[in-house]
């Protein structure tokens, strides 16, 4: 029996292997469009619904984006506050999108975090279409399905944070990329070379990653002369080189005294954050005022273990990998029976863009021994599902052969044992689960290795894989969307035992402060956590924090004999969730949350001064400026570590009465430069307490100690 007389559910028919023609020139079926508009439909519902549970999700983001809406060059340069004292330590792309949404329609959750789902809509769409062309209605919707319900990728989309815009960039890239090797036209190139080198714009050389697997995949493929290929590449990289420079030459050209300090950097200079914080650094761990300090940490350190399974480990496994071990292997199956196609055959073209995009973001991920975090793998959710989608077709469409049904199964049982494995992290969430998708998967198993001859057999063999494969990262997916998250450090799904943890913890994040192993503030659920984790220092954990991930704000009692904090914070870190702390200055990566009477305190008179008050660090500033409306100076930036202002500059701008308090108590503060500012308040300027905090009034006479 041939591969075409195989009874098939509509939709999933292969490709035929024709060089240089598409699928697309055949004649879409009546119900293909109305199931693209109900998919993209769904995953827009699924991404919007219970939105504004986060509420401000990263102060730091939002503070910035308010600065954004009342000042011009606060919207230009990314600026933290509307005095533009210091800007975010990422390039503005991002920001300009929420802030242009928030002079339309008003600060407000809502307004900053909707174009983030509908970024996630956006991403799906090209994902679709693209796969569409090349393999058919039936992978184009198993592709959209299997990016909506990646755990990953409904946080990140309905989250402030640089990813959502980078990951739509770059999904655009390769399908501009595609449609270049299809069209054999020019403007397609370069317009993905826009679209990288707003990437960069976004999150800087991150957006990189792709460059190879596009200059590749197009010189490989496409139909021209081997000169004219070199020629086209060359022009696309001066597209990224105009797109990504015009703001950077700007930046840069501009004198320092006549803009903002750039975030991130110890030497206001943005390229130096480029390659160093947000680039070379992250991938050495020489990330010079970063948290940890900078010196390189690899093979583990604050930021987990490296090596080639990091991804599988603790809860970075649940953000984005239930399916990853099914899409390589799948891939593999495909391009053997893809096999003697012609080279330019669209299908392997596309199935090679999306696994080299996937393989070679995996591995930087890996490896890196800077800063990560486990949502930065949302990067990896649209080449993962248009990876799988359309391998899967493939294979299950060619089942008449032994070894593919077999391929079938195995995978099938793969994924069920995976997502067992991922499932036990959260033992107590869900437990009947496993056990679901296990049954599911065998049964799916077993029907796709009897003969392939039946409608009705064909067609549950098909559901049983899908639903399998789906259905516990669909689980976690909701569990993530019923969720509010906010803080700087987010996880999708519920909490895991061994995870990394991070400053914040709540839902996924293994509790509150620095959870997990050798935590500092609380391991899962908030516990307490044992000495260790942080270098240099044993700092005892707190008792507090949220309740298993559940988004509930944490107390934060401390225990054991409270360590003096950097820049004067006493005691450990409070628990906590991502709902954020509960009363006070905020921490490192928590915003401060505003008592009526200090609010009342901070926006009297607010008018006459530049900035109504001043505090270490960028998310403990972002908290009072969120809830004031008026400029906070973040000291120091976000990690409290920028020589931002200096000590100098700092007095002028109190001699010149552009500051009314000080508010103490404000981020880690690392910068000897920073402590040295709170010292020279405390020792100038009289402390009272209001709503629980300790201020200085700078405009009152000094007292001289």
């Amino acid at each position: 029996m041939t591969t075409a007389s195989l009874p098939v559910p509509a939709g999933f028919a292969p490709a035929p292997p024709a060089a240089d023609a598409l699928p697309a020139a055949r004649a879409r079926a009546r119900w293909e469009a109305p199931a693209y508009a109900g998919a993209l439909l769904l995953t827009g519902i699924l991404y919007v619904w219970n939105l504004a549970a986060s509420g401000w999700a990263n102060a730091f983001y939002s503070a910035a984006v308010q600065a954004g809406t009342q000042n011009w060059v606060a919207f230009f340069y990314g600026s933290s506050d509307a005095g533009n004292s210091i800007t975010v330590d990422k390039p503005p792309a991002s920001l300009w999108v929420m802030e242009l949404s928030a002079r339309v329609f008003g600060l407000s959750s809502w307004s900053i975090l909707l174009p983030q789902a509908l970024m996630g809509v956006a991403t799906a769409a090209i994902v679709l279409f693209t796969v569409r062309r090349r393999f058919g209605a039936g992978a184009a919707l198993l592709s959209t399905g299997i990016f909506a319900l990646t755990p990953v990728a409904a946080l990140m989309f309905r989250f402030n944070n640089p990813d959502a815009l980078l990951l739509l960039l770059l999904t655009a890239s390769v399908a501009l990329t595609l449609r270049a090797i299809d069209k054999g036209q020019l403007r397609w190139l370069l317009l993905a070379g826009v679209a990288v080198g707003f990437g960069f714009l976004t999150k800087q050389l991150q957006a990189f990653l792709v460059l190879p697997v596009l200059a590749g995949v197009y010189f490989a493929f496409a139909g021209a002369p081997m000169l004219k290929r070199l020629w086209h590449l060359l022009a696309a990289l001066g597209a990224v080189i105009v797109s990504a420079g015009w703001w950077v030459a700007v930046v840069e050209l501009v004198p320092a005294s006549a803009r903002p300090y750039i975030g991130g950097s110890q030497s206001n200079s943005f390229l130096e954050l480029t390659f160093g914080y947000n680039g070379l650094g992250r991938i050495t761990g020489d990330e010079t005022g970063s948290v940890g300090g900078g010196g390189g940490r690899a093979g583990g350190g604050m930021w987990g273990e490296t090596g080639l399974f990091r991804l599988f480990l603790n809860e970075i496994g649940g953000q984005i990998s239930w399916l990853i071990p099914a899409a390589l292997i799948l891939f593999v199956g495909a391009m053997v029976l893809i096999g003697r196609a012609p080279r330019r055959d669209p299908r392997r073209i596309l199935l090679v863009a999306f696994a080299g995009w996937l393989v070679v973001t995996m591995l930087a991920f890996s490896f890196m021994a800077g800063i990560f975090h486990a949502y930065y793998t949302v990067a990896l959710a649209a080449p993962l599902a248009g990876l799988l989608g359309a391998s899967a077709v493939v294979v299950f469409a060619h089942r008449a052969r032994l070894w593919t049904r077999i391929l079938l199964a195995a995978t099938a049982l793969v994924t069920a044992g995976w997502a067992w494995v991922l499932l036990e992290r959260s033992s107590s969430w869900m437990p009947w689960l496993k056990v679901v998708v296990l049954v599911v998967s065998v049964a799916g198993a077993a029907l796709v290795l009897l003969s392939p001859r039946s409608r009705l057999l064909t067609a549950s063999a098909a559901a049983a894989l899908i639903v399998g494969g789906l259905l516990a990262p669909a689980a976690y997916t909701l569990q993530t969307v019923g969720t509010g998250h906010a803080g700087s450090i987010v996880t999708a799904g519920p909490s895991v035992q061994g995870g990394m943890g991070g400053f914040g913890g709540g839902p996924g994040g293994g509790g509150g402060g620095f959870g997990g192993d050798g935590g500092f503030g609380g391991g899962q659920g908030g516990s307490g956590g044992t000495q260790g984790g942080m270098p240099g220092g044993g700092f005892p954990g707190g008792n507090g924090g949220g309740q298993n991930g559940s988004g509930q704000t944490g107390g934060g009692q401390n225990v054991g004999t409270p360590p003096t904090m950097p820049g004067g914070f006493e005691g450990g870190m409070p628990g906590g969730s991502e709902g954020g702390m509960r009363g006070g200055a905020g921490g490192l990566l928590e915003a401060s949350t505003v008592d009526s009477e200090l609010q009342a305190l901070l926006e009297k008179d607010a008018s006459k001064y530049t900035w109504v008050a001043a505090t270490i660090g960028s998310q403990s500033a972002a908290g009072y400026q969120l809830a004031t409306g008026d400029a906070v100076m973040p000291i120091g930036g976000f990690n409290g570590s920028d020589p931002s202002p200096t000590l100098e500059q700092f007095q002028q701008y109190v001699d010149d009465g552009r500051i009314h308090y000080f508010i103490a108590g404000g981020g880690m503060g690392m910068g000897g430069g920073n402590s040295e500012i709170q010292s020279w308040v405390e020792a100038n300027f009289t402390a009272k307490t209001v709503g629980g905090v300790t201020v200085y009034d700078l405009t009152a006479a000094s007292t001289g100690n």
